[in-house]
């Protein structure tokens, strides 16, 4: 008997092998965005899947699940699993129906050809191995990290801590505390092994990479945001990202990750202290603490905040990965200076994608652009940085006016 139309029968639970054909009028019924409770369908390869039950169980987050609900999900998840039979195990218990043979690939108010012709690019990029890791280039990006962290102690322990081989010290730390973060940020995206798990297990020995939230104030002074960015951001950054980090792992129980912390400040401590004295060692670290976070907020912010970031408005992937970053120019320095994040759409688009294959990914998404009227936008490295600027002191007024008036 062949499969019927949602509407017709009654909807078959996950997983139970029922084959039945659903339209994407009524996938976007199940968006779940009237309450918790409602059923909650996506589509991964034509294919519905109820995840109702299944959001707060997912590995990555409910709240990554469940925005996809009522959604074409197919480019999304072919972005971030990359252990394809890992998550077919689960796929096949969520599995109701599929869409009906007359609906396109995609939500009617999506670009269709555009969602087609990424799929096609996507399959193009793994054929060529793109997705693949260099063991050899990662060993090096570790390898002069490690060896810039040596140097930094070697300066202050053959030089002393004059005002030279201090500053000289502080510029080799911070130096191999970015590249160690960049490398860390590699491990984080599953980039570096194929298996996620062991990028996992590298990733937790280096150190766990939290994101911190803050509350919203009553009043901040925004109207001057795009003059205190530089000195006051680094510094809000670095203090309570110390202090989050512990706060995070004691809440969460993450005893193991806690005792790596631990480990890190004790041998860094062990490193420096003997050979400088605690009270130099406080300020040569929290001075390497405050230019690593300027360099890091910088780097990470250049690409996101002069561009039009807004709510949802479900979007093809493309579309939606275009208009909320940019690129900078490639150079040898900028692709070291930035860790490969001067490559930020195809990081975007590709957000498994090995960094050392970006440059070789970045003419053929120009191309599919340029096909489809999308904006690729690329600029230079000092003038993405006066963007933030100007990108903050423009929205500076109309934050004045919501805190303010509003």
């Amino acid at each position: 008997m062949p499969p019927q139309l949602g509407s017709s029968l009654q909807r078959p639970e996950p997983g139970s092998g029922a084959s039945q054909l659903f339209t994407w009028e009524e996938i976007g019924l199940h968006a779940g965005q009237k309450n918790s409770k409602q059923e909650k369908w996506l589509v991964i390869n034509r294919k519905v899947y109820d995840i109702s039950q299944f959001q707060w169980r997912h590995p990555g987050g409910t709240r990554v699940i469940s925005h996809y609900a009522g959604q074409d999900a197919t480019d999304a998840f072919t972005a971030f699993h990359k252990d394809e039979d890992l998550v077919q195990k689960y796929l096949h218990q969520l599995l109701i129906g599929e869409l009906a043979p007359d609906q396109p690939n995609c939500e009617p108010i999506k670009n269709e050809m555009l969602v087609n012709d990424f799929r096609e690019l996507y399959r193009t990029v793994k054929k060529m191995g793109l997705l693949k890791p260099s063991y050899l280039f990662f060993a090096i990006i570790f390898l002069h990290a490690f060896l810039l962290d040596i140097a930094a102690w070697l300066t202050i322990w053959f030089f002393g801590k004059s005002w030279m081989p201090f500053l000289a010290g502080i510029a080799l730390f911070t130096t191999a505390q970015i590249q160690y973060g960049f490398f860390q940020h590699d491990l984080g995206h599953v980039s570096v092994f194929q298996k996620p798990k062991w990028n996992r297990r590298l990733h937790f020995i280096l150190t766990a990479v939290l994101k911190l939230g803050k509350k919203k104030k009553k009043y901040m002074p925004y109207k001057y945001q795009h003059t205190y960015f530089s000195l006051l951001a680094p510094m809000i950054f670095v203090i309570f990202m110390q202090l989050t980090v512990f706060r995070f792992t004691i809440l969460r129980k993450k005893w193991m990750e806690l005792i790596f912390i631990v480990l890190f400040n004790i041998r860094v401590c062990l490193m420096y202290v003997p050979i400088m004295g605690f009270k130099s060692f406080m300020a040569y670290y929290w001075l390497a603490r405050f230019l690593e976070s300027n360099w890091f907020l910088w780097v990470s912010q250049m690409n996101h905040i002069p561009m039009n970031i807004d709510y949802d408005k479900n979007l093809d992937w493309v579309s939606t990965q275009l208009s909320a970053t940019c690129n900078v120019d490639q150079s040898l320095f900028n692709d070291w200076y930035t860790g490969h994040l001067n490559f930020q759409i195809e990081h975007h688009l590709f957000p498994t994608m090995p960094r050392h294959n970006y440059w070789k990914v970045a003419p053929l998404v120009k191309s599919l652009c340029a096909k489809h009227g999308v904006q690729y936008l690329c600029k230079p490295l000092l003038t993405a940085f006066a963007d933030i600027l100007s990108s903050l002191k423009e929205s500076s007024e109309h934050w004045e006016d919501a805190y303010l008036h509003g």
